[in-house]
């Protein structure tokens, strides 16, 4: 069978992304860019004069082949043909973030905040490029279906998610996982063991078969699609049982991606509140990174903090498949015996040992020195290397000391102080209290800004972590409009009546405590 289709397309979408390169280049989308930016600086000018101009070329050369060329069956004319729909999908992207979801800022912000809420209503909903890629690709797959040519490229954007959290092994410092290792086991292992252990015994009072209640438990309760798959020949579920299992999922999951950066944002969540919570209570790995990166379009803290837990839950399914295979053993006479260490090697996620591996080499300092997340110039003076540019102006002084009476807590009474008298923070202590006073919005936003100000000016991040950090963002950006293409109503209704019910329970209970649990036992900084 030969992929690679015969078609126009990919050819047409290379031209697409040279057009808006010229336009953005030559000035021609000038007064529409200022249009956007709504008085403020226009973030996505960088990328409008570069990112389009080198995917274009490469669309309109590849284009060029797949139109004219002759294709034969083999393994480059299939992984040809994934190139149309992951430039489709790299292309929505594109202009879901540069054009669409700034318009949608410009026009919430001309209908004036909600309530006393304070906030916008794109702020309140999270209508970022993160979500409304995800709504385009669910228009797109459900509405106008995705074309022929594109499927293949379509599948292609789960690599784009896995290799985005394989190289957010490469931003993780000991000191964040030191702090954060810890709670996430034991938050993990409570809220896995529980969830597992509550699918199990809903199953037996519902009277479900064990296969499906066993399949259903480890999806619901470990990393969604992934321990389902892991879980299926432990418990010899049957094809329309994981198919229920992650209809489930996915119906439970979307809702999440959703609903938990509106309550985040309506709770004022720090970005590590969330991101503890988001890894703890949403299932897939895919929904997990989307509600992060939908809490935090523009920064990658929530995301890391979230994929440390989501990880952490990963690393618990070898255990859970281990129980799984007792529990099933016990109750089903005449079940075959399963080899669990095979399926285990078999079935664990091969994205995970990848983020383990990168975090181990960027310990060494391969791609920064090792201690760079801990700054270079606290302490220093301007004589000792700090520049004088960075220091406090006295309008920012006089503001931070109008409202110091604002700041209860006495870490972050003291951190302020002392910035305000040596005109730069000092310390990492005092970084991580200023970080928590940012977080807690407890100043006004002009404020706010001259803190942040103050602690880019001590934290030195290395080239190469700017350069992962714009990759990973366009990753998941990329992964995330392929992954709204993928879901699908039909694929939803799968769900079916009893595990849908469970699943919902479990989901729900999940959710809401480790939200209780986050916002008692986790800091706003790390």
């Amino acid at each position: 069978m030969v992929y690679t289709k015969k078609s126009p397309a990919l050819f047409i979408i290379g031209i697409i992304m040279l057009a808006i390169w010229y336009m953005a280049d030559s000035g021609m989308l000038a007064p529409f860019i200022e249009h956007l930016a709504a008085g403020k600086k226009y973030k996505y000018g960088a990328e409008l004069t570069s990112i389009p101009l080198y995917f274009g070329i490469i669309a309109v050369v590849i284009g060029a082949w797949q139109w004219f060329g002759t294709h034969t069956e083999g393994n480059w004319d299939y992984y040809s043909s994934t190139i149309a729909g992951g430039m489709f999908i790299l292309l929505i992207a594109m202009l879901v973030r540069w054009f669409i979801a700034p318009e949608v800022a410009v026009i919430s912000m001309a209908m004036g905040k909600v309530g006393d809420t304070g906030k916008y209503i794109h702020k309140l909903l999270g209508l970022n490029y993160v979500v409304l890629g995800i709504l385009t690709g669910i228009v797109i797959v459900n509405v106008f279906k995705v074309p022929d040519w594109a499927q293949n490229g379509v599948r292609l954007s789960r690599l784009g998610l896995k290799t985005g959290v394989i190289l957010l092994g490469t931003l993780y410092s000991a000191a964040e996982l030191k702090n954060l290792g810890g709670l996430s086991i034991i938050m993990i292992g409570f809220f896995v063991l529980g969830s597992v252990g509550m699918v199990l015994w809903m199953g037996a009072r519902r009277n479900i078969p064990n296969s499906m209640g066993g399949v259903l438990s480890a999806g619901m309760g470990v990393c969604g699609v992934s321990a389902t798959v892991a879980a299926a020949p432990v418990v010899q579920a049957k094809s329309v049982e994981i198919a229920y299992t992650i209809g489930t999922i996915l119906l439970w999951g979307v809702g999440c991606m959703f609903v938990f950066p509106i309550v985040g944002n309506v709770l004022g969540m720090s970005h590590v509140q969330f991101g503890a919570w988001a890894g703890t209570g949403i299932l897939n790995s895919a929904q997990v990174a989307g509600a992060a990166l939908a809490y935090q379009p523009d920064g990658i803290e929530t995301l890391k903090v979230a994929e440390i837990f989501n990880i952490t839950r990963v690393l618990v399914l070898p255990i859970i498949v281990l129980w799984l295979a007792m529990w099933y053993v016990k109750r089903e006479e005449g079940s075959e015996q399963v080899n669990v260490g095979r399926v285990i090697f078999e079935k664990f996620p091969v994205f995970v040992l990848g983020f383990i591996l990168m975090f181990a080499l960027s310990t060494t300092g391969i791609f920064a020195p090792a201690n760079h997340y801990k700054g270079k110039y606290f302490g220093n003076t301007p004589e000792q290397g700090f520049k004088e540019k960075n220091l406090l102006k006295d309008d920012d002084i006089a503001l931070l000391q109008a409202e110091a009476d604002k700041v209860q807590r006495a870490d972050r009474k003291a951190a302020l102080q002392r910035l305000l008298e040596n005109r730069k923070i000092m310390s990492i202590d005092d970084d991580t209290a200023i970080r928590g006073l940012v977080n807690a919005k407890v100043l006004s936003k002009k404020a706010n800004k001259i803190l942040k100000h103050a602690h880019k000016a001590v934290r030195h991040t290395a080239k190469k972590i700017k350069a992962f950090r714009k990759w990973i963002t366009w990753l998941f950006a990329f992964g995330l409009v392929g992954l709204g293409m993928q879901i699908t109503v039909r694929a939803m209704k799968q769900a079916g009546g009893q595990p849908a019910v469970i699943g919902g329970v479990v989901g729900l209970t999940k959710a809401v405590l480790s939200l209780v649990v986050v916002l008692m036992l986790v800091s706003e900084t790390i």
